[in-house]
């Protein structure tokens, strides 16, 4: 049956769910009278929904309050056992794999470092061993916490590089950077990890991940456009407009800052990456006479060039690491107004494990040339920060993904294939990112 809009039955159901579901997550707990305004169904509406979501496990009681004159109201929330999701890094350094429940309250973890066994940094990335990490870590994360894979709402995963979609493969990856080209990950993944078939992958690009757990739960909260720099062993970032909705990743890392300047590891000249990312930064360091330590990944020299730019008080600075690093301030200020000038955010939020160690005291510096270079009007009006969620941001983000497909679909599991959404899916992003 078809109402007037065109919708379904079916449809206007999965929609007050869906509302429901939000409201409660979101702002709960609510009462079934606070549901109705905050919601705009009517008081029938919430009842037949309510006590739908209560069947079903996914609602439950939460104590009550007073009413004025009748009998207490019985609070609702969602309860945060009724499922679980799994979010996935694959970062610079490592495999970063955490279940999580519908709280987004870490209820395992497992890291697996990945390691360069030659010459050339993409040896790191061998697909059959990030597959295998992935399959191992999926695999240890429901054993540590006991669950069953079948509560899983999905798993996210976050990955460098340009994701698209096939029918044939799901999601393939164009990961240029680390060597992947048009690889079929989902395929790989559901091949290797011994999961129900029921159960969606859902795998994105990191920055975007990155952008989108700040953007419902960090320093973007409450941003109507934002952009979310992800700075690691390269640079990235998601875009958060009206125009682009719940965000979108730019390959900002790859935007030429020098002409004929030095070799990316994308293979092109210039890019601010080659300049401004961690892995080029060290390199910098090295050829400009530092000494990262022997043997240190990339996590442990970026804090030995720290320390030695910025030493405790009383001992005289490295000049050579401070001059590279005030150097890539400047490029990372220059990229800061490129974003400025073409998007007009109202917030710029630095994540990555390398914007983190730079931290505050580094991004006072990039954010004077980035007002420096950028256009007067956008640039007094944007807001450069730290996000607020750490190291742990990228698997939050992943774990989001399968988090607001469930609320578009009114609470329902299944395959993105099996069921279309329609728009909901992006909606339940851009109303968090409003609130």
């Amino acid at each position: 049956m078809r109402v007037r809009s065109g919708r379904t039955v079916r449809d206007l159901r999965r929609e007050n769910r869906t509302a429901v579901l939000q409201r409660l997550y979101f702002d709960g707990p609510l009462s079934r009278f606070s549901l109705g305004p905050a919601t705009g169904l009517s008081s029938g509406s919430i009842s037949n929904v309510v006590a739908e979501l209560v069947a079903e496990g996914l609602v439950e009681e939460a104590g009550s309050v007073d009413s004025a004159g009748g009998r207490p109201r019985t609070l609702l929330r969602v309860s945060q056992h009724s499922a679980c999701m799994i979010g996935v890094d694959i970062g610079e350094t490592r495999v970063r794999v955490e279940l999580f429940d519908l709280a987004l309250t870490e209820l395992a973890r497992v890291e697996m470092p990945l390691t360069a066994n030659g010459p050339r940094r993409v040896e790191r990335y061998d697909v059959s061993v990030v597959v295998d990490h992935l399959r191992d870590g999926i695999v240890e994360v429901l054993d540590r916490a006991d669950v069953d894979p079948g509560r899983l709402l999905g798993v996210g995963v976050g990955v460098p590089g340009i994701v698209a979609g096939t029918p044939e493969d799901g999601a393939v990856v164009h990961g240029q950077t680390i060597g992947w080209d048009a690889v079929p990950l989902e395929r790989l993944l559901r091949a290797a990890v011994p999961l129900p078939e029921s159960v969606p992958y859902f795998i994105d690009n990191g920055a975007k991940t990155l952008g989108q757990a700040e953007m419902w739960f960090g320093a973007g909260r409450g941003a109507r456009s934002a952009v979310v720099v992800l700075f690691g062993s390269g640079v990235g970032a998601c875009v958060v407009t009206d125009d682009l909705g719940p965000g979108r990743a730019v390959e900002w890392g790859h935007l030429t800052v020098r002409v004929r300047g030095r070799r990316c590891r994308c293979g092109a000249l210039g890019c601010l990456e080659a300049y401004a990312g961690a892995e080029a930064l060290l390199e910098r360091w090295a050829e400009a006479g530092g000494r990262p330590p022997a043997g240190a990944d990339e996590e442990a020299a970026l804090t030995a060039m720290l320390a030695a730019a910025y030493p405790d008080p009383g001992a005289e600075p490295d000049a050579t690491a401070l001059a590279v690093l005030e150097e890539t301030a400047e490029y990372l200020g220059a990229g800061f107004s490129d974003l400025i000038n073409l998007f007009q955010p109202e917030r710029i939020l630095v994540g990555g494990w390398a914007g983190l160690q730079l931290g505050t005291r580094f991004l006072d510096s990039v954010r004077d040339h980035a007002v420096s270079y950028a256009l007067a009007y956008p640039a007094a009006r944007v807001r450069i920060e730290m996000g607020t969620l750490g190291p742990d941001a990228v698997t939050v983000g992943a774990a989001i993904l399968p988090l607001a497909d469930f609320f578009a679909r009114g609470g329902r599991r299944g395959r993105p294939d099996t069921e279309e959404p329609g728009p909901a899916w992006q909606a339940a992003l851009r109303q968090r990112a409003a609130q």
